[in-house]
This record gives C-alpha cells, structure tokens and sequence, in this order.
C-alpha cells in the first residue's frame, strides 16, 4: 500500500477513503484511531493523525469527544460524487478527445463501451 513516491498521510487518507466508498466502513460507524493506523502501517501517530483530520476537515469523519472518530452520514456519496468528477476529468475527457480525433460519434463510442464490458471481467481481465 505505501507509495514511497507519495505523502504518507495522503496514502492513509486514501485508505479510510477507500474503505468508506467500497462499504467496509460504514457511516455512522467508528473509524480507525490515530493510533490503530499507525500501529497498521507501522508509522508515526503524527502522520496517521495528519491524514484523519484531513479527513475530518474534508467533513468525512466526525470528531465524538470521548468516544473517537467517526464516518459522517453522507460521507459515502460525498466521496463517489467527487470520485465520479475526478474520473470524468482523468479519464472521459481524454477519451472523448480521442474519439473525436478519430471520427467516432457518441453512439460509436458507447458501442465500444458495452462491446468491452461484455467481454471483460469486473477485474479488467479477459475472459
């Protein structure tokens, strides 16, 4: 998981992320401590710490004085409507470019789209 290329506490960041838009931590649910995370990766509670309030101050996680941190209810959608942006400007944009540069018309494109799906697996793999 650590990405020497890449800031420790974003990374930590990203895997509470991940966890809250894949479902394994659920909202209204306890987030990992500060602690917990860095015991995990094996790294400085100030890094793990640097990551979960960019977290809280994103509105993500929610600070319960006395009990911990905890997923905020919305966080989900939150971070699939942000996810969806950051694809479409990574991925559909450039696709979009190219198929123009290639004379495809929408309805071409979207061909190739369901001609691929139907023939890969929700791994990308070949089947």
């Amino acid at each position: 998981m650590i990405d020497e290329g890449r800031a420790l506490f974003v990374q930590i960041a990203e895997s509470v992320e991940d966890s809250i838009v894949d479902g394994s931590l659920a909202e209204d649910s306890r987030a990992p401590s500060t602690n917990e995370l860095a015991a995990f990766y094996r790294i400085n509670p100030a890094t793990a710490a640097k990551g979960v309030n960019m977290l809280v101050d994103k509105g993500v996680l929610v600070k319960r004085r006395g009990i911990g941190m905890f997923v905020a209810v919305g966080a989900r959608e939150q971070l699939r409507t942000e996810r969806r942006a950051a694809f479409a400007t990574r991925f559909i944009q450039p696709l979009l470019a190219e198929a123009r540069t290639l004379g495809l018309s929408p309805d071409d494109l979207a061909a190739l789209v369901r001609e691929q799906a139907s023939t890969s697996t929700p791994e990308g793999d070949a089947r």
